[in-house]
């Protein structure tokens, strides 16, 4: 008897049915657990396991979500997650697809604060070796704050108490919300770019630890800390301390605490100057008295100028003296030597040279013009030698005996011998009186009759 086989479900099947019924009945779950075997691909989501001391759960944490996280994901992590649980069909996994995370213990806002602050802290960010000093008394203030909150007006209100003559440069900006860090940033960027200001004050009044927010933004604070012109934090009340605190050159508790940290009070400058300035003016008159003083006692100790002068006119009154006495006296020692030295140079004198010279002179004239002849008849002589030897040797001379000399034509090389031409060649006969172009009908050795 045969029985008819039941239903199968195919994997496929099995798999979507158990999707289903999970995600019905799980569909808005809270579970609590340690992070683990955490993943953050390229893609931007976020896959981790969800354990206890006695089972484990994948998770995942799509981009959308994870870039709302305050916080950075990390292994170890005590965790709240609120999501639904499903399956992942090509492997058959099931997990929970999580739609908000809040650190166990901790507000998730607190947590990022940590984790940013121990980042930037291992970075330099907050070193006192980097911060600089707030100018004394600064030409023009920079306010990086909002336009319409009660910070600015705190400040403008110490600046002009204090300080009136100081100028005030406003950035205004949102304080919270939404990309309000960004704005904050770009402004310390600006002002400290167009290098307009002596000093900065950056801040807000007081509000929730999420309206302050803005403040513990990274891209605030890495702006503050390679600002180049000094900063003041003014974020909050007394009790309140971000990222931009640590990070700022000082800082200051309340807005008004800034105003009054880079402004000091004009009266009391004027009148600590005006001290100075007495200071500084009894100082001189006591020193020139001291010197006054001095100078005399020195002057009192001097000898007589005139008295001076008058023996060092006698001194070179003496020497004058001296002086001629033994001119004259070397004049006289040297007259005998200046004397001699004059006849010697008498009997060097060049006319008597020139003199005995001149009768040399006559006697080589007259033996120049004796041998002119004699020299010039020997070259003429010789030189009409020299012609009758060219003459012999000139081949135009032994043409006009009657040779001739034959060249080769077109190449005009001579012909030195028989084996040069064979009949039909051009040949030219050159002769003492001219030349003939001849053509070679026969060529005969010297043995031939």
């Amino acid at each position: 008897m045969s029985l008819t086989p039941p239903t199968a479900y195919t994997v496929t099947e099995l798999t979507a049915n158990i999707r289903t019924s999970l995600e019905r009945t799980f569909s808005d779950i809270w579970v609590e657990g340690e992070v683990s075997n955490l993943a953050t691909p390229n893609s931007g989501h976020v896959y981790f396991t969800l354990k206890d001391d006695k089972s484990q759960i994948k998770a995942v944490v799509f981009r959308r979500t994870a870039a709302l996280l305050r916080f950075a994901m990390e292994n170890g992590l005590q965790v709240i997650v609120r999501g639904r649980v499903t399956v992942y069909e090509p492997r058959g996994d099931y997990q929970v697809l999580v739609d908000s995370i809040e650190p166990q213990g901790v507000g998730a806002l607190q947590l990022a604060y940590e984790q940013l602050k121990t980042k930037l802290e291992k970075e330099g960010l907050f070193d006192l070796s980097i911060k600089q000093p707030l100018p004394f008394l600064p030409n023009r203030v920079g306010i990086i704050t909002s336009q319409t909150g009660a910070a600015l007006r705190d400040i403008l209100t110490v600046l002009h108490r204090r300080c009136p003559i100081i100028n005030v440069l406003l950035y205004p900006v949102p304080v919270q919300g939404e990309g309000a860090a960004v704005h904050i940033a770009n402004a310390i960027e600006r002002c400290d770019a167009q290098g307009e200001v002596d000093v900065m004050i950056v801040g807000r009044g007081g509000g929730s630890w999420e309206d302050l927010w803005s403040f513990n933004e990274e891209v605030v604070v890495r702006a503050l800390a390679k600002c180049r012109t000094p900063v003041v934090s003014a974020v909050g009340h007394e009790i309140d301390v971000t990222l931009a605190d640590f990070a700022a050159d000082y800082r200051a508790p309340t807005p008004s605490a800034a105003a009054e940290a880079v402004s000091p009070v004009l009266d009391e400058f004027r009148a600590s100057l005006q001290a100075y300035g007495e200071r500084v003016l009894q100082g001189m008159q006591n020193q020139l008295a001291t010197i006054r003083h001095q100078l005399q006692s020195v002057y009192r100790g001097l000898p007589d100028p005139q008295f001076i002068l008058q023996s060092r006119i006698q001194r070179i009154d003496e020497l004058e003296h001296r002086m001629k006495r033994a001119m004259r006296g070397l004049h006289r020692e040297l007259r005998p030597n200046v004397r001699a030295l004059c006849s010697a140079l008498m009997q060097q004198s060049p006319h008597q040279a020139i003199a005995r010279a001149s009768v040399h002179v006559h006697q080589y004239i007259s033996q120049l013009r004796r041998a002119m002849p004699v020299a010039v008849n020997a070259k003429r002589h010789k030189f009409h030698a020299v012609v009758i030897s060219l003459q012999t040797l000139n081949p135009l001379a032994i043409l006009s005996r009657g040779y001739s000399v034959l060249e080769h034509q077109p190449s005009g090389d001579i012909v030195r011998s028989r084996m040069q031409v064979q009949p039909g060649d051009h040949v030219r006969a050159l002769l003492s009186d001219g030349s003939l172009s001849c053509v070679i009908e026969r060529v005969d050795s010297k043995d031939d009759p």
